[in-house]
């Protein structure tokens, strides 16, 4: 037998029924599962990080500039930030011939659960 399994059923139904009922939509735990994943890879942690260290009036950057912080060539930043996007986690918008991006709500908040507010802190 695993450890992770119980060896008797032993199922509080009343009270597993009141904790499913107080659960999410599975519509809404789909869309938070993908952005979970838009984070789950090392650059777009780090991209939107540096998105978050930006801040302020000027909460910005385009694709030359996270390329540079992130020392990664401007296609796969492009192509990175374009999966960050799918997901909630940045939003973007055209200034001429530029591709501006700012981290979501969304994104901040998830951000700082999966780096842990303690990181930023501990600067």
């Amino acid at each position: 037998m695993s450890v992770d399994n119980c060896e008797l059923l032993c199922v509080d139904a009343p009270r597993a029924e009141r904790i499913r009922e107080g659960l999410a939509r599975e519509e809404d735990v789909r869309e938070a599962a993908e952005r979970a994943k838009a984070l789950s890879d090392p650059t777009r942690l780090t991209l939107a990080a540096a998105l978050r260290e930006v801040g302020g009036e000027e909460d910005e950057l385009c694709v030359c500039d996270l390329s540079w912080i992130s020392g990664r060539a401007q296609n796969l930043v492009s192509h990175h930030m374009k999966i960050l996007r799918f997901g909630g986690i940045v939003r973007s918008r055209k200034d001429g011939k530029m591709v501006m991006y700012s981290l979501t709500e969304a994104g901040a908040s998830l951000l700082s659960a999966a780096l842990g507010e303690a990181s930023r802190a501990e600067r």
